[in-house]
């Protein structure tokens, strides 16, 4: 059965090199946390990358990475495509505000592949490292015996996923004794202490599981989300800021007992550059893992990765 890994990159800026987070280079050759994340996901079995960007950095995205990414799938038999995020994409009968600058979210993000997302799929952040584990667990659930109707979601620990110098904003998910996801409560201004976890000073379980933005999805939720997507925009509150995600979608659904989504626990660490100082906190946790083992020095097979590709 084939999978695809759709990664949401529409957020990345339109010039590289001047301080996008998603760019930094983080491995010992200068590779970025997506390489990792398609490196891991080749290795699991993923034999189709998605990349959602926007219009007007398609040249510069395949220049810094689209054409090396498709250079190494083509040898592994892997499919690359390609789609497109925009701010005007909306259903028939909607306009955007003239004012509004930027996209309408993750679902939104997604919908813009549904024409090319034919098989099971898992999405994911651009900027996020997930870790090895994650999508082993991701595929075989994908292609095991579950319906158009039966999804999932990577569940980290929120201890694993703070960050040093900040807070940070998570999807803190309550699960039931079946270890299928119940609701997603999106949290932000998450802190890390010297006890585990807070919202403004209010203690949060540093155990809990957190919604990282990586699931497992159908074919038939860009269906859903088209649907989803109208009602969106029918109930729109803030036309200049509001966001159609993922998470809070899915949340909904699952109030309305119209889906099901199975939690696929990791203990891996999240990491990624939420802050400009975390950056060295990521190089130093990908040295750790080539020193492990998990990775090879020269992740891709050659010995240099440039901004130029």
């Amino acid at each position: 059965m084939k999978t695809s890994l759709v990664i949401m990159a529409a957020g990345i800026g339109s010039r590289f090199g001047g301080g996008i987070k998603q760019l930094e280079p983080v491995g010992v050759n200068g590779e970025i946390i997506m390489d990792y994340s398609i490196h891991d996901a080749i290795e699991a079995g993923f034999d189709k990358i998605i990349f959602i960007i926007r219009r007007e950095i398609e040249a510069d995205f395949k220049e810094v990475i689209g054409d090396r990414i498709e250079k190494i799938c083509t040898e592994k038999n892997v499919e690359v495509a390609y789609a497109f995020q925009s701010l005007t994409d909306l259903p028939k009968g909607y306009e955007a505000p003239a004012e509004r600058t930027k996209p309408w979210g993750t679902g939104q993000a997604v919908l813009a592949a549904k024409e090319i997302i034919k098989e099971p799929f898992a999405v994911i952040n651009a900027d996020d490292y997930y870790g090895r584990e994650a999508f082993v667990k991701l595929h075989e659930f994908l292609t095991g015996k579950v319906t158009e109707f039966d999804y999932a979601m990577v569940g980290f620990i929120l201890k694993n996923t703070l960050s040093e110098n900040g807070g940070v904003t998570r999807g803190i998910c309550s699960v039931d004794k079946s270890g299928y996801l119940t609701d997603v409560v999106e949290t932000a201004n998450i802190e890390k202490t010297e006890n585990g976890a807070a919202v403004d000073g209010r203690p949060v379980d540093p155990d809990s599981y957190v919604s990282m933005n990586m699931w497992g999805l159908s074919p038939k939720f860009t269906e859903i989300l088209e649907e989803g997507f109208r009602e969106f925009l029918d109930t729109l509150e803030n036309p200049m800021k509001g966001e159609f995600l993922i998470p809070i979608y899915i949340g909904k659904l699952l109030q309305q007992k119209k889906l099901t989504v199975k939690v696929l626990p990791t203990e891996d660490k999240w990491f990624g550059v939420t802050y400009r100082e975390d950056k060295q906190l990521v190089m130093d946790s990908i040295r750790k893992l080539i020193a492990d083992g998990v990775y090879a020095e020269d992740l891709h097979g050659f010995t240099k990765i440039s901004k130029n590709g």
